[in-house]
């Protein structure tokens, strides 16, 4: 692997994400967890845990990926984004001021081995690409130990560090905040393009891919920038990735309305129009739980919160039509 940084000038300038952040010694990145310390960029959190949690894997959210099983959840502190509306602030956006490694990989990939119908680890909860050198080294140990590993990220990493990371991980579900810049420049600091790069290259590179959009009122609810949005997703990426479309309640420093049921069913049925698999969160709502098959509309697994039940499947394929709905499926777990 290359090495993360690089010189310019005095400072050192990092190469993980699109910032590429000039770092004075002794100051740490937008992130707030990768530091100049003199000789080289290096990650203050490796080992540090914010969160760690047995979870359903559609918790992440991933609807298709052994769905039904759990999935070993951990997460750190500080993000590469500003989002304003931050439903993790409270690790993402304020990191304590003194740092203590709290586990290791070998004691994480125990912990995997000795939890109930765990298919494996994910890495969550704050945003994990700035984690990048503990996630390299737990994942390799986590799938030699033969179990998956899990992205949940924002999606904003280079490209040379993202091929490193393809390595190691097996799914991922992005958070693509919206389908303007305008949008990642004013709400999260950052920008769009990156993301898409990142969506493509996840694909290109044959992993499980779901997507989370969080519909926020007055922001990224325009129903024609949803339409160019799943129109991009099922041309570039494949009609049949997972899409989530969450509803958004205030949090952070954004006080907009809570998203109105209406306005969540209308992008769902936009987005139901170019892709076949598209779900609702953070909602009662029944409408956008269950999955169906897509060619004959068969009902294969029913949803209420996180208890699902399967229905006219097997091995991952549909009783009736024979249709292959989970790649990712039956287990030994």
């Amino acid at each position: 692997m290359k090495t993360l940084f690089t010189k310019a000038g005095d400072k050192l300038e990092c190469l993980l994400c699109p910032h590429f952040c000039k770092i004075a010694e002794g100051k740490a990145g937008i992130c707030g967890v990768r530091k100049n310390t003199g000789e080289k960029i290096e990650l203050m959190t490796y080992g540090v845990i914010s969160g760690y949690s047995l979870d359903p894997v559609e918790k992440k959210p991933l609807y298709h990926f052994f769905p039904g099983y759990n999935i070993l959840s951990i997460g750190s502190y500080g993000c590469n984004m500003r989002c304003d509306f931050c439903q993790n602030y409270h690790i993402s956006q304020n990191i304590p001021k003194s740092l203590m490694a709290d586990s290791t990989p070998d004691e994480i990939v125990k912990n995997v081995s000795s939890e109930n119908r765990n298919i494996g680890l994910a890495f969550t909860y704050n945003e994990p690409i700035i984690w990048f050198e503990f996630i390299l080294d737990t994942a390799m140990l986590v799938k030699n130990n033969g179990f998956y590993t899990v992205l949940v990220t924002n999606g904003y990493v280079n490209i040379d560090p993202l091929n490193e990371l393809l390595k190691v991980i097996d799914a991922f579900n992005i958070d693509l905040k919206a389908f303007n810049n305008n949008f990642y420049k004013r709400l999260t600091g950052a920008s769009l393009e990156p993301v898409k790069n990142t969506l493509k290259q996840i694909i290109k590179a044959g992993k499980h891919l779901e997507i989370t959009t969080l519909i926020i009122t007055g922001q990224n609810d325009d129903e024609s920038e949803m339409e160019d949005q799943v129109r991009w997703i099922a041309s570039e990426l494949g009609s049949e990735v997972p899409f989530h479309l969450s509803r958004y309640f205030p949090m952070f420093k954004r006080d907009d309305p809570t998203t109105p049921q209406d306005t969540l069913l209308k992008h769902y049925e936009i987005a139901s129009k170019y892709l076949r698999y598209v779900y609702l969160g953070n909602t009662m709502s029944e409408t956008g739980q269950d999955t169906k098959c897509p060619e004959c509309g068969t009902i294969v697994t029913k949803r209420s919160g996180y208890h699902i039940q399967h229905l006219n499947i097997s091995r991952g394929r549909c009783n009736v039509c024979g249709k292959e709905i989970y790649m990712y499926f039956t287990s030994s777990f």
